[in-house]
């Protein structure tokens, strides 16, 4: 099983994504007019709204916190830590690149979501696999890329947060891997069983509080080793380009650098995999525009990586505790490197932090698992405890696994979603087109966006009419 995994990461990400990644949000960030740096500001503005007009749906706050739930997660602690490891400080530089054109595609994806989504209940649902159907009209495509997703987040990612939680906690306390998976199970079980409305209430205080004390802790280290920080810097950007190489290697340095920098930042920031669109077609926009939640899911890209990602990377770097070769990696490296600057402090509060990361981003996963099944047709109370009883499980086995292997299964699992979505999205350019002129014209001309399906009549096909009349 695990020669065939490495075949399959190898094809996918040595000769499809790690230049389909770049190629997509390069793409976007021209065609869109540079979208996500002219038009900064504007994330923040629709994060804001509540849409008090519609009481369906979660909030765009809601929507951007289960999104960032997932998104910070392993990623932003172990797997910063094993892209430095196995990538050099240059993978940093190469996160930093996959996130800036990244938020055009997170924005590009999103923006599809909201406009192909339907109202299930009180609920909305919708995400790649509706744009796929109703987009592209290919159902069978999108019945392919649900299936994917809820292996890849709804049974396999929350094996890898399930890892680092077990991992951390070990190392910290000294508790059995196994004790701890059970009892993340326990306490993920009770807030599951809610479904989506639950969990957006639990990320819309946890998300926020958790990344806001894990940047304060940050910017104590930086003001701490201010002398240092201009060296970390150069060791980041010499480093992605092999100018910190001392001899020979220097092509090879630069190759493991982007490499494990663009799979490490999308494992992260995950933009152009599909995932935060699920729970982005669930917002109620405020504007009532599909591009708002193009914007908010953007903004969600630029947090994870830009200073979450960069906030991990500082302090391991200033702490000076990487040594290739001696197998420290992921988790335990970021552990020593918090235990240099603030001793057995260190060593435990990234054991909570992971705690608090991982535990948040398997709720959010769920999130995505629990919309994919609904457009297979399995969002009944059966479906459901089927799902949810498999993903429990699967942070109990996720517990007990060897890092590497988890990780390996995860980077397949992504590799296969992102493709079709990379793909899908860059069909459906010309509706994200159509989309973000009106959005853009109506605020220049000083309006309150608001999307009427009479104003773009080329984009009817597949579009709820009761939710864009």
């Amino acid at each position: 099983m695990n020669a065939a995994i490495a075949v399959l990461n190898s094809i996918l990400w040595d000769y499809i994504l790690i230049y389909g990644l770049l190629a997509v949000g390069l793409f976007f960030t021209l065609r869109l007019g540079f979208l996500q740096f002219r038009h900064f500001p504007e994330m923040f503005r629709c994060v804001t709204g509540s849409a008090a007009s519609d009481r369906n749906g979660i909030s765009p706050l809601q929507a951007l916190t289960v999104s960032l739930a997932s998104r910070v997660g392993t990623g932003n602690i172990a797997g910063v830590a094993v892209a430095i490891y196995l990538g050099g400080p240059g993978a940093v530089f190469w996160m930093w690149m996959v996130a800036l054109v990244g938020m055009a595609t997170a924005y590009a994806e999103s923006t599809l979501a909201q406009l192909y989504k339907v109202r299930e209940g009180t609920l909305y649902r919708g995400g790649p696999a509706y744009y796929i159907a109703r987009g592209l009209g290919l159902p069978w495509l999108g019945a392919i890329f649900s299936v994917c997703l809820i292996l890849a987040f709804g049974l396999v990612f929350n094996a890898v947060q399930a890892n680092s939680i077990a991992q951390a906690t070990s190392e910290a306390f000294g508790f059995p891997t196994w004790t701890v998976g059970v009892g993340v199970a326990a306490i993920t079980a009770i807030i599951i069983f809610g479904g989506i409305p639950q969990i957006a209430r639990v990320a819309e205080i946890v998300v926020p509080f958790m990344a806001g004390i894990y940047l304060i802790l940050a910017v104590v280290v930086l003001a701490m080793n201010i002398t240092s920080v201009p060296s970390a810097l150069w060791q980041i950007v010499g480093g992605a380009f092999g100018l910190t190489q001392a001899t020979g290697g220097v092509a090879g340095a630069i190759a493991a650098a982007a490499l494990n920098g663009i799979k490490r930042g999308l494992f992260s920031n995950e933009a152009g995999m599909g995932s935060a669109p699920n729970i982005a077609a669930a917002a109620r926009p405020d504007p009532h525009h599909p591009s708002s939640q193009g914007f908010v899911q953007a903004l969600g890209v630029f947090i994870d990586t830009l200073l979450v990602c960069t906030a991990t990377a500082m302090m391991i770097l200033l702490a000076d505790v990487v040594e290739p070769g001696n197998g420290i990696t992921g988790t335990v490296l970021t552990q020593n490197a918090l235990s240099v600057h603030f001793g057995a402090f260190g060593n435990i509060f990234i054991a909570v932090a992971i705690f608090f990361f991982a535990f948040t981003s398997i709720i959010g996963n769920y999130a995505y698992a629990e919309n994919a099944l609904a457009y297979l047709g399995g969002s009944g109370r059966i479906g459901l405890t089927v799902l949810r009883i498999a993903a429990l499980g699967m942070v109990i086995w996720g517990a007990v696994q060897p890092v590497q292997t988890v990780f390996d299964l995860a980077d397949a699992s992504m590799g296969l979603m992102a493709t079709i979505n990379l793909c899908v999205i860059v069909l459906l350019s010309g509706t994200v087109t159509v989309l973000t002129r009106n959005y853009l014209a109506q605020r220049k001309a000083g309006l309150m966006p608001r999307f009427h399906l009479a104003d773009a009549p080329k984009l009817t096909r597949g579009v709820d009419r009761s939710i864009w009349k």
